[in-house]
């Protein structure tokens, strides 16, 4: 596949980075960050063309916080400048990653997403008599900086484009030289693509059909357990050896068990919300009557965080339990 070249005047023409500020303003408007970097947009947005031409980019003011959703993570919210340039480099960027994905990978790609993954996951079970599940142990912060360096090396010529990756990618860690912050604009996309060239070679040289990816999470189906197991071992060769991670301990068992799998358990012709689903639910819901009975939210400010949630519920076997949990 020939390198992309030449993408650093494009990242830095005004036309995009002003669509740059508008898509990093999206659902915080009202943020006073966000307000005084728009009170001075045009002197905000020329110095940061400036950053990027001079390859410059001022990166690594995080703010970080936890959050429990199901498990705890930290979160590294970068100042509004810095996403701006995310945004910038990925209005650019996006299609030079998404032309080497695969069509059976989901996550933080348009037209994708859990529902997609769900529903193409629900055909193999209802296919295969087994699957293997596997994820990465602690995936985002075991990302080897050199070896996502090189990944993005093969994919893209311009060397400024790449400094400033260098940049990003630098400004974090978890261990020298592992890592990227969870909750930046860039690491989704270079998450993501850390997991690609697995993709092709499950796909590829291991010759499965049917195999779905969400991030980290890898599903394959097939009729013989003893094939599933030859790949389990040769995946995990392949992270270790060529992405220099760890696997956690597979999950291999028939279909008609129930695969559990982006927050849900799938059986051949049932999907139900799986133990900490429901939870989450729960909580949230019970978290948003509260806010509106104390007067804190409004209605109209309650069903923007209430509907999400019940959508996310509609793909699953969960009526009873919505009209359990929201009018009890």
């Amino acid at each position: 596949m020939k390198r992309a070249n030449n993408l650093l005047e494009p990242v830095a023409d005004l036309d995009n980075l002003r669509l740059a500020f508008w898509k990093a303003r999206k659902g915080k408007s009202y943020a006073q960050e966000v307000l005084a970097y728009q009170k001075n947009l045009d002197t905000n947005l020329l110095g940061l063309r400036d950053q990027i031409l001079t390859v410059k980019v001022q990166v690594g003011q995080y703010r970080y916080f936890k959050v429990y959703d199901p498990k705890e993570r930290q979160i590294c919210a970068s100042a509004f400048g810095e996403q701006v340039l995310h945004h910038a480099l990925m209005n650019v960027c996006h299609g030079y990653f998404e032309r080497v994905q695969i069509g059976q990978s989901f996550a933080s790609r348009p037209g994708k997403g859990v529902h997609a993954a769900l529903h193409l996951a629900q055909q193999f079970t209802r296919q295969y008599r087994y699957f293997l599940k596997l994820d990465v142990r602690k995936f985002f912060d075991s990302i080897h900086h050199a070896v996502l360096k090189t990944q993005l090396d093969r994919m893209f010529k311009d060397q400024q484009l790449l400094l400033i990756f260098g940049q990003i990618i630098d400004s974090y860690c978890v261990l020298p030289d592992r890592g990227v912050p969870i909750g930046n604009l860039s690491s989704q996309y270079f998450a993501n693509h850390y997991l690609t060239g697995l993709d092709h070679f499950i796909k590829e040289q291991l010759r499965i059909k049917a195999y779905v990816r969400y991030m980290d999470d890898m599903v394959l189906w097939h009729n013989e357990r003893s094939v599933l197991k030859e790949c389990q071992q040769a995946i995990t060769n392949f992270v270790e050896q060529s992405l220099q991670c760890a696997l956690k301990p597979m999950l291999m068992n028939f279909t008609s068990a129930g695969l559990p799998f982006v927050g849900h358990v799938l059986r051949p012709y049932d999907t139900r919300l799986s133990l900490r689903s429901r939870r989450r639910f729960v909580q949230k819901i019970r978290y948003i009557d509260q806010k509106y009975h104390s007067g804190e939210w409004s209605e109209a400010h309650c069903q923007r965080h209430a509907l999400p949630l019940i959508a996310f519920t509609e793909h699953a076997n969960a009526k009873a339990f919505r009209k359990q949990i929201i009018f009890s």
